[in-house]
């Protein structure tokens, strides 16, 4: 009996070849890997040492600037603020302590200016003779004083005027001491909010 052959299909399967990884290209392959690290990691280092140029997170500490900040909430300071102006009546701001540069930084806000005069009494804040209106305080404050503010220093008050150390108790801010300007309420998220600064003498006339 004949045997009856068939043919099979065939496939053509390609022939290039495929050189084996050497020593060399190895070795290449990691200096890039290496290299790409070392990018990202300088990268990042001028990143952050950019944005802590120019601004600075701090968290607040305690009740004094109620009802403006609340205890535990953390703030955007914006520290080119006064590299290219100056503060102004108003302004929330972040401060090394003047009798105390050991301490932990103070948030006040702006009352007067130098040469401004800053009075307080019968539960009002005058400054150069005008009643200040302040509906951002959480009461009037209880306490008397008298101050004319020195070139170069700001006389500054907590929003909670009754449970604040500020300028009625130690006296003035030396505008080197100044850090710069509250912007934004960063956290916790549902208070994210920009910070509002009064022109203090325009609202009060």
């Amino acid at each position: 009996m004949e045997a009856l052959l068939e043919e099979l299909p065939t496939e053509t399967i390609g022939t290039e070849a495929i050189a084996p990884e050497t020593p060399q290209s190895t070795s290449g392959a990691w200096v890039r890997f290496l290299l790409d690290i070392m990018e990202t990691v300088l990268l990042a280092a001028i990143l952050f040492l950019v944005i802590n140029g120019i601004s600075a997170r701090v968290r607040v500490e305690g009740f004094s600037m109620v009802p403006s900040l609340q205890d535990g909430e953390f703030v955007l300071v914006n520290r080119m603020a006064y590299r290219l102006g100056q503060p102004q009546r108003g302004d929330i701001i972040v401060f090394h302590h003047p009798s105390d540069q050991n301490s932990e930084d103070l948030i006040k806000r702006v009352i007067g200016l130098p040469g401004d005069q800053v009075n307080v009494e019968g539960g009002k804040v005058y400054v150069n003779g005008i009643a200040l209106k302040e509906n951002y305080i959480a009461a009037p404050p209880a306490y008397t004083d008298s101050q004319k503010v020195p070139d170069g220093e700001l006389y500054v008050l907590g929003d909670n005027r009754n449970n604040s150390s500020d300028s009625h108790a130690w006296g003035f801010v030396p505008l080197k001491d100044v850090i710069g300007k509250a912007i934004l309420i960063y956290w916790p998220f549902k208070e994210l909010a920009m910070i509002q600064h009064v022109d203090l003498l325009k609202a009060s006339q």
